[in-house]
């Protein structure tokens, strides 16, 4: 199990020498991309579970009762804390308190998509600087060497395919990601505004 590690580090040491000095930008753009899609799908997946019925968060609401987090974490609740935490239980009032906390909350859900769209962008166009630079190389040994030196060649073109492989590698799934994201987002988004016009009506 080791050894298979071992090699397998060693492979992916090799992976990113042979790509050159554009491997280290994707890799952290990479790194950065995904750390902002794990964070936002975890958030959007405890809002889509254990949401409150819209009855159950007018009772709270007329109670003036704060959801039990243990049982209700979803984007109803949300709303329904968010509220009652700003309540000034003036009638007029609090109805601008309630599309605040709905606007709010809907602009929370998209916090970090757009970053994750520009890194996802960034990575081909990592990738296509790292080809430049790699047929820069190869033409560099060309005029040094004419072609008697095949393998200085060999790295050159080696270095400009590993890199726009890898900027694909990075954008593909990254953009995909973001896509998906951008459909949960606008599903919650609804989802509180229903929420908000359900609950004004009971103010």
């Amino acid at each position: 199990m080791i050894d298979a590690l071992s090699i397998e580090y060693f492979r992916l040491e090799a992976y990113m020498r042979a790509g050159g000095v554009t491997m280290l930008p994707l890799a952290l753009v990479s790194l950065a991309m995904w750390l902002l899609i794990v964070d936002r799908a975890l958030f959007f997946r405890r809002l889509y579970r254990k949401n409150m019925p819209l009855n159950i968060a007018s009772v709270h609401l007329r109670e003036n009762r704060m959801p039990d987090p243990r049982r209700y974490c979803g984007a109803v609740s949300m709303v329904v804390a968010g509220f009652i935490q700003r309540r000034s239980n003036d009638r007029r009032l609090d109805r601008f308190i309630l599309d605040e906390t709905v606007l709010t909350i809907n602009r929370s859900l998209n916090d970090h998509l757009a970053v994750i769209g520009v890194l996802a962008a960034i990575a081909p166009l990592l990738g296509l600087l790292g080809t430049v630079t790699g047929m820069i190389d190869t033409f560099d040994i060309l005029s040094v060497f004419g072609t008697g030196n095949a393998k200085g060649m060999a790295g050159g073109i080696s270095e400009a395919l590993i890199t726009t492989q890898t900027g694909l590698l990075v954008a593909i799934p990254g953009l995909y990601m973001k896509g998906f994201l951008d459909r949960r987002a606008r599903n919650l988004q609804q989802r509180v505004a229903r929420t908000g016009y359900y609950l004004r009506r009971q103010i």
